[in-house]
């Protein structure tokens, strides 16, 4: 008998150490006045950093053997998508923790986004932030890869009253219940900007257990302060951190912030972290922003790769993490300047630069400029810069078709793919572009509605008449015109009439400027076809009308019968004013007798 009992014990304790090793269990303690994780009863600090590469799933092997380089041991992720399984996969067999995000939408454009959502009359959008947040938590409970979930991000920045707070607060505390009790192994974290969510958490959600706190340069060393000040006996995360960002900045010339240098960039996360984060009692470490390429404005001043390049951020974490200097030096520019006057468009001004590389390698330069003005992604938007000259010589650099106050980049290059970036401002007149009424982003052509995938210029998610029935699938497998994927709309009613329009910004119907400056376009043209014969549709772009703040300033649509074979259509906009199309892509159709699939690829202005 004893024998028999002694057999179940060792049998229990296997079952119990293999069901630990599954799930990795996270949990907090607390040693007198300091506050610990400790992953499987070991004690982890986070060095971790915001990941952008979720959609690149055949280089997740690479970009994971790359943290680990950096001295990285979790990665933070706003949101899960279709990828996210195989992305956890990969980072457990890096030993990369992930900080699991739970996206809430905000209530008003603002600082993360052009989403707009009320949380105080809209059940439904609530409801399914529910239980897609439950869903989330049941599909990935027990990944090993799993650290704590991240509910939120930035949400009570970006909503507008007291009572909308409250409306959201409840919603959060329901969601961090439920959790709770769908998960025992993992500790919930919701995050907002610097201190806005202190008191709403403190008064509303007891079930969050640690603050996640978005904080730039050396506001991070006075989080700590900023609980203690609250009487708030919780630990916390700074869940972004990097130098200090343009809502910050007070200095600027020409109306522009002046963004600070790759110097202080890589100074804010080496010495920041030392100084401001790791040392505090209540912290629990860091996620750097942000382990990503870009190539517009926010890419030089926060992103470890810049258009595929190296960054001095990529190299801080380096250092931060590991004590390691950078293996390359980043490219030093020493000065870089511009005439300090008002000057006509096209024409070509000279550009004071001093550059200094340690390692003495062959530079490549060019140059890029940036408006502060218009739309949010006009403001995003980098523009090449026509220039000529060589460092012995100097450059020129023609200005654009602009008017008012530009921002500047000067991009210098070694052959180790690094690349140092400083920026300037200068004040440019062009009448033309003074009496532009909407000021959006410009496009080079051909410019795709869509083409392959769901990186976008525009969102579908203008659903009209019976849109309870109406699907879509950004990245369709099943049958494709070219490249390796095509847009799916379907409609699953036998009647009624539906349509779908691809916007900009995302969920708004012309109260907020958005949309591109298609200039240049003769014809807009998309194939498509259908699951049956004989499908009318009523197919083109512009949708927003002038009795809206902000119209699309063209539309243009014809009516066609699809067959079930790929066929392209063709719609003449010479003639047409596409100084603002906001809404890309527009589609009705109406369904007699059964549901039916409707398929486009290729859809393009040029």
């Amino acid at each position: 008998m004893r024998k028999k009992q002694n057999y179940l014990t060792i049998i229990a304790l296997f079952l119990c150490f293999i069901n630990s090793h599954i799930k990795a269990q996270t949990t907090l303690i607390k040693n007198n006045n300091s506050w610990d994780l400790l992953v499987d009863g070991k004690p982890f600090e986070i060095k971790g950093v915001t990941f952008g590469y979720d959609k690149e799933v055949e280089n997740y092997e690479s970009y994971f053997k790359d943290l680990k380089f950096l001295g990285v041991n979790s990665i933070r992720l706003w949101a899960t998508n279709d990828n996210t399984q195989e992305l956890m996969d990969v980072a457990h067999s890096f030993d990369i923790k992930v900080m699991v995000g739970i996206w809430m939408r905000h209530g008003r454009p603002g600082m993360e986004d052009d989403d707009s959502f009320n949380y105080l009359e809209d059940q439904k959008g609530m409801e399914d932030m529910y239980y897609n947040a439950i869903k989330i938590v049941e599909k990935y409970k027990n990944h090993p890869a799993v650290l704590t979930w991240g509910i939120g991000n930035e949400v009570y920045l970006n909503i507008a009253t007291d009572a909308e707070k409250e409306a959201y607060s409840k919603l959060l505390e329901k969601i961090c219940r439920v959790i709770k009790k769908t998960d025992g192994n993992h500790p919930i974290t919701s995050i907002d900007a610097w201190t806005f969510g202190l008191d709403w958490w403190q008064k509303f959600v007891p079930s969050i257990d640690i603050y996640g706190l978005n904080s730039y340069g050396a506001g991070a060393n006075f989080l700590s302060e900023e609980l203690e000040k609250r009487g708030i006996d919780k630990p916390y995360i700074v869940t972004e951190f990097g130098v200090t960002g343009e809502w910050d900045i007070q200095a600027e010339k020409n109306g522009i912030k002046i963004e600070p240098t790759d110097k202080e960039k890589y100074d804010a996360i080496v010495i920041g972290y030392h100084d401001w984060i790791k040392n505090k009692p209540n912290s629990l470490g860091v996620y750097v922003f942000h382990y990503a390429i870009g190539n517009n404005f926010g890419s030089p001043w926060f992103l470890t790769h810049h258009k595929g390049m190296f960054r001095p951020q990529y190299w801080a974490i380096r250092e931060a993490y590991t004590g390691q200097k950078p293996i390359d030096n980043i490219p030093e520019i020493k000065t870089f300047q511009l005439p300090d006057t008002e000057i006509k468009s096209e024409t070509w001004v000279p550009v004071t630069l001093e550059v200094f590389d340690v390692e003495k390698e062959n530079l490549n330069i060019s140059f890029y400029y940036n408006q502060r003005t218009g739309s949010r992604k006009r403001r995003d938007q980098i523009n090449k810069l026509n220039f000529r000259g060589n460092l012995t010589s100097g450059f020129e650099i023609q200005l654009p078709k602009e008017s008012g106050a530009i921002k500047v980049y000067v991009n210098v290059k070694d052959t180790f793919n690094n690349i140092g970036i400083a920026s300037a401002s200068i004040i440019v007149s062009d009448e033309n572009a003074k009496n532009k009424k909407y000021l959006v982003a410009k496009t080079e052509l051909p410019f795709y509605v869509y083409k392959d995938g769901d990186d976008l210029p525009y969102s579908p998610t203008g659903y009209m008449g019976n849109y309870q029935s109406i699907s879509v699938d950004l990245n369709n497998k099943e049958d494709v015109h070219s490249g390796k994927s095509s847009l799916k709309i379907s409609y699953n009613a036998d009647h009624d009439w539906y349509g779908v329009a691809f916007v900009d910004p995302p969920n708004d119907w012309g109260e907020n400027l958005g949309g591109y400056e298609i200039d240049g376009a003769k014809e807009f043209s998309f194939w498509a076809k259908a699951s049956k014969k004989n499908v009318m549709a009523t197919i083109g772009f512009g949708l927003i009308g002038k009795d809206k703040p902000f119209p699309d300033t063209s539309k243009k649509s014809i009516e066609v019968k699809l067959s079930t074979k790929w066929k392209k259509y063709t719609i003449d906009v010479q003639k047409l004013d596409l100084s603002c199309i906001r809404s890309g892509l527009v589609l009705f159709s109406n369904a007699y007798g059964s549901p039916q699939n409707i398929y486009l690829d290729d859809v393009v202005f040029e």
